[in-house]
């Protein structure tokens, strides 16, 4: 009797999750055409034959209140997981990042002894330290996305390997509308693309400023125009209230981020794995992430590194420092930051108008950035990810089915083949 296809189940909740299982799903079907895959993601997952048991992105949250809201929901995904894992056994689990909920999801594939894969893992260096052990338990491969992750996991006892951002294989990957681009880059003045974000929680903290720096740039450098580069058309909805509050002309398109970005002179951006596709297209950009008073006070609890953007922490020499107050352009070694940031509870609207007038005036200074940028791309830019990752879980896969040894830290009661 001929074997069973290889089945394996992913759990992504973010769209930027859903992007990445997508791609990974592709690489996993030229390696093994027969493979079958299953879970929880969106619709990118979707277009390539991935069986979705529930869209989990268009449940995406941010903070705490927002979980509690949804915890009902939650609960019931984990439970039919389990069911799944009980009835139906798949060879793998992959999860991808979303950790308030994949916990729980690794959580039960190790009681039912399937391999746990964490691709693109949470980044608990940054946030929440503690939940190391988390990782140490419940997951047996890490696929570690930032070359700085797969040493710090691996000195806290994990199974980690370096296979690199997936990020870079989308934006290489990406078709771009060419008609529209050329519209773009045919206007008068210079653009600013401005990207609040693909959360609507995040758009409707970050938008409202964002257009208040607008305000300020069009007076300093006329002619200047903007877009705002939506994710979803009811953010583009939310979008077009703001505007229409701020009394100046703004286009807003959705679905077109990757044109916007390489059609801009620079960029406003919420914080988030876009800051690599900036990164990418060598655009100078500040990036703004506002929180409530509350949240701001909240995460400097935890927060254990300088800067909340990617790239920021792709340069920096000291990855924990003892100072983590948030950037501050008057500070000594503030001219070594990529990408300005503001991580913030207050209007910083002034400030991020200054950075974008600096580079839409002065044209040696943006040049400067933008060489610095081109030197970071070429170290960390490259794409393959996918096909690391695809190689690595077919390859830890590989042998008689099931018997994937666990990594030494793995106890026997959550050991691959417990009959927990």
């Amino acid at each position: 009797m001929a074997a069973r296809p290889l089945r394996i189940f992913f759990s992504a909740g973010e769209p930027s999750g859903d992007l990445h299982g997508a791609n990974l799903i592709r690489k996993l079907q030229e390696r093994c055409p027969q493979i079958e895959t299953m879970g929880y993601g969106g619709p990118q997952m979707a277009s390539v034959g991935c069986r979705l048991h529930t869209d989990l992105t268009a449940l995406a949250v941010m903070w705490f209140a927002r979980a509690l809201a949804n915890l009902h929901i939650f609960w019931g995904l984990v439970g039919r997981a389990d069911r799944f894992f009980r009835h139906h056994r798949p060879d793998a689990v992959v999860l991808i990042d979303y950790p308030g909920f994949n916990w729980w999801i690794a959580r039960r594939a190790k009681a039912h002894g399937i391999p746990v894969f964490y691709y693109t893992p949470p980044q608990i260096w940054a946030w929440a330290q503690w939940r190391v052990h988390k990782m140490r338990k419940l997951v047996d491969h890490v696929l570690c996305s930032l070359p700085f992750e797969e040493p710090w996991l691996r000195g806290h006892g994990c199974n980690a390997t370096f296979v690199g951002h997936p990020f870079f294989d989308e934006v290489r990957r990406q078709p771009l509308d060419d008609s529209f681009l050329a519209r773009l880059r045919g206007g008068p003045g210079p653009l600013v693309t401005i990207l609040p974000g693909s959360r609507t929680q995040e758009v409707t903290h970050n938008l409202k400023w964002f257009l208040r720096a607008a305000g300020h740039v069009r007076e300093a450098v006329p002619g200047v125009r903007f877009a705002i580069a939506s994710f979803k058309p009811h953010q583009a909805e939310i979008a077009a209230r703001e505007v229409a509050r701020a009394g100046f002309p703004v286009e807003i398109h959705t679905g077109k981020t990757p044109e916007l970005i390489r059609a801009a002179d620079c960029c406003m951006a919420c914080s988030g794995s876009v800051s690599l596709e900036l990164l990418y297209q060598t655009k100078p950009t500040v990036i703004l992430y506002w929180v409530s008073p509350l949240a701001f006070r909240v995460q400097q609890l935890f927060r254990r590194v300088k800067y909340i953007t990617l790239v920021n922490l792709l340069v920096t020499d000291e990855l924990f420092p003892k100072d983590v107050t948030p950037y501050d352009p008057g500070q000594i070694d503030a001219d070594r930051v990529l990408f300005p940031e503001y991580l913030t509870c207050e209007d910083k609207s002034p400030q991020i108008a200054a950075h974008v007038t600096q580079w839409l005036t002065d044209p040696s200074a943006r040049d400067a950035l933008v060489a610095r940028l081109a030197e970071l791309k070429a170290v960390v830019g490259h794409g393959g990810a996918s096909a690391r990752a695809s190689d690595y879980i077919l390859g830890a896969l590989a042998g008689p089915r099931g018997l994937v040894p666990p990594p030494h830290f793995v106890s026997t009661r959550y050991a691959v083949g417990s009959t927990q």
